[in-house]
């Protein structure tokens, strides 16, 4: 049997153990063989091209220096991986898969620049297709680059995270796709390489844009999409060298991306076709940092007390547990309670933090039991007979305005109703407006009472006071 032949053969057991590895990842239980699988997966095809790469070169159907450039290539990238994988902090996630997004991106735009430059030899018929599919990789890999980098620098908070408003601005995007249609047939019809740099600068300028005009409380959705973004690149670099996995992978990150962000858009009250054409972000209000009222303080004592008497807790999570790294105090509080028979269960939103599933993934990280860890939706009709809510480091997903407010830049977005509640306890470290600019209603209601300060501490001195 020929290399390529084996080669095909594992790149298919590849694309199978992908497949294997999102169903996985869909559940709680099976994720950790998700993730098996994928990196099974993922060992598989890096071998299979190695040894195909090695043939190759050997048998003098290729060159020795692609050989020493993938070589180079695979140790370079391994190397910064494991090193931000020790470094990176499950706060950092976000930013991070923003940033590998626009890897794959940029991968893209350089395999369609590479099928243009190198001629490889096409049948006559096949000419126009090879073109269009050069010109179509280079756009969504320049979308997906530039609109990672911008994602990116919003999530940390190198730049701001309010939307970019330019006059116009959907008229600009309908008009960038006019263009990249227009000079796609163009190109297919006279291979101008001015052309090729055109719609190169034209999608570079679309990325920046699309995800320039989306506000910060809207980022999950825009990392969920830029991963679907990510997928489609990397199916039609896929198609450019010919290589099914590619292919497969790619329609499957892109796929289940998009799904992913339909998903999340029904969750947040977006349209899902907003979101493609980067118009949802949505300027906060002027008065988003202005107080509405007077607050009640608590201490951590009080709150131990409360805790201690109630008949049932729920907890709501947000992005600030995940920077105090709260999670672990968390679960030992959790513990101390149901030890005093009070039930406790969580309740997630389904874009608390900034990153879809970042609460889930550290609540397991600190052996939180999976069956007391709710959505959103199964957890806001018991809101109204619960004894206390915690929201630890929460704020949009809280906000009352969502549902009250028809003036709020968050209006229609279904969040956690944790004001029904008979007592709320609130961890903040400061009254500040959250991540989406506004102001939380709730902060001033009268079964209100906040906790300041760094949420760990908070909650260790509420262990200590139980």
């Amino acid at each position: 049997m020929s290399v390529d032949a084996i080669a095909g053969a594992a790149y298919a057991v590849a694309a199978l153990l992908f497949i294997l590895s999102l169903a996985g990842l869909s559940r709680h239980e099976s994720a950790r063989a998700g993730v098996v699988y994928g990196i099974a997966g993922m060992v598989i095809a890096l071998g299979a091209t190695l040894a195909l790469t090695i043939a190759h070169a050997w048998g003098g159907a290729g060159s020795t220096t692609g050989l020493i450039l993938l070589g180079v290539a695979v140790l370079v990238g391994a190397a910064i991986g494991l090193w931000r994988a020790r470094r990176v902090q499950m706060t950092g996630m976000p930013e991070l898969i923003a940033l590998l997004h626009s890897f794959v991106g940029l991968a893209a735009v350089l395999v369609g620049w590479n099928g243009y430059l190198a001629h490889p030899a096409i049948p006559a018929q096949l000419v126009g297709i090879h073109n269009a599919e050069v010109f179509i990789g280079i756009f969504i890999g320049g979308v997906t680059f530039t609109g990672s980098i911008v994602a990116y620098l919003k999530l940390s908070a190198k730049i701001s995270s309010r939307p970019l408003v330019l006059p116009g601005k959907n008229i600009l995007n309908v008009l960038a796709l006019v263009a990249f249609v227009v000079l796609t047939v163009w190109f297919v019809i006279d291979q101008q390489l001015w052309l090729l740099v055109a719609v190169t600068l034209l999608a570079f300028a679309l990325g920046w844009h699309l995800v320039a005009s989306i506000g910060g409380g809207d980022m999950p959705v825009v990392v969920s999409m830029l991963n679907s973004y990510s997928g489609w690149a990397a199916a039609a670099a896929g198609f450019l060298l010919n290589n099914d996995l590619l292919i497969v992978t790619g329609a499957l990150v892109g796929s289940s991306g998009a799904y992913l962000s339909y998903i999340m858009c029904k969750a947040m009250n977006r349209s899902f076709l907003s979101v493609i054409a980067g118009g949802f972000g949505i300027v906060a209000s002027t008065g988003g940092e202005e107080e509405q009222g007077e607050h009640r303080e608590i201490t951590a004592d009080a709150a131990a007390s409360l805790l201690g008497d109630a008949e049932s807790v729920v907890i709501v999570p947000g992005y600030g547990m995940a920077v105090a790294q709260a999670q672990y105090p968390v679960a030992e509080l959790v513990s101390k309670l149901a030890e005093r028979g009070v039930d406790v269960r969580f309740g997630i939103h389904p874009v608390a933090g900034r990153l879809p599933g970042h609460m889930n993934v550290l609540l397991a990280e600190a052996k939180v039991p999976y069956d007391i860890v709710l959505s959103m939706d199964e957890i806001n009709d018991d809101l109204a007979s619960t004894s206390v809510v915690l929201v630890i480091g929460a704020n949009d997903t809280v906000n009352p305005a969502a549902a009250e407010d028809p003036g709020s830049p968050i209006a229609g977005m279904p969040v956690v109703r944790a004001w029904e509640a008979e007592n709320v306890i609130v961890f903040k470290r400061s009254m500040a407006a959250g991540y989406a600019g506004v102001q939380n209603p709730l902060f001033f209601r009268e079964n209100a009472q906040m906790l300041f300060g760094d949420a760990k501490q908070r909650v260790e001195d509420i262990i200590r006071a139980l």
